[in-house]
């Protein structure tokens, strides 16, 4: 999986641990030709096998989309041409609201006391790790999410039946008879 922060001068690149649990700055391209830059992406993307880019989509504050998220996204379209046109698999591409990115790359490059000519060489490679970290950081939070909810069965009061249906003396299948209070408590809503 790679990240893309793509600018009109440079694009900062990041990709995935194997575990899918960090980024870590790749490089920084400096733009040139079209043709260029787009050879030098799918090299990386070969490189790396990435099946997926998640690319820093730049938004107005009010959300909507402005002139240079047009560029992205024609950028993008420009990338997956040039993979088809050269036989290589296209990976899937995701927008990620980059919002801030930018200017938390330069906030924490100050704060770590980084000298103005480093900054400017690192800064988007480090919008990169951040857009890429912020995806990873959403797919874990869902995963678990997830997890949770499959876990719901293991609840106390919950009944897992075996799949040929209840035993003998278990309870029938539509639930408690009347009378009988959920085993984590009465007046609670059934789920």
């Amino acid at each position: 999986m790679i990240g893309l922060d793509v600018g009109d001068r440079r694009i900062g690149v990041a990709a995935a641990d194997g575990l899918g649990l960090t980024a870590q700055g790749l490089t920084t391209l400096i733009r040139g030709q079209l043709g260029d830059d787009l050879r030098r992406l799918a090299g990386l993307i070969q490189e790396r096998r990435a099946d997926r880019l998640v690319v820093g989509l730049p938004k107005n504050m009010n959300g909507s989309l402005g002139p240079q998220g047009e560029k992205v996204k024609g950028f993008v379209a420009a990338l997956l041409r040039y993979l088809a046109g050269a036989g290589l698999p296209a990976p899937e591409v995701i927008y990620w609201d980059e919002r801030l990115t930018t200017v938390a790359a330069r906030r924490t490059l100050l704060e770590a006391d980084v000298s103005r000519r480093k900054r400017k060489e690192v800064v988007d490679k480090l919008a990169a790790v951040l857009i890429l970290q912020g995806y990873l950081d959403r797919q874990a939070w869902a995963a678990r999410r997830s997890a949770e909810a499959g876990e719901l069965g293991d609840e106390p009061g919950m009944v897992d039946e075996p799949a040929d249906g209840p035993g003998p003396g278990d309870e029938p299948a539509d639930g408690p008879g009347p009378g009988d209070e959920p085993a984590d408590g009465p007046g609670r809503p059934g789920r």
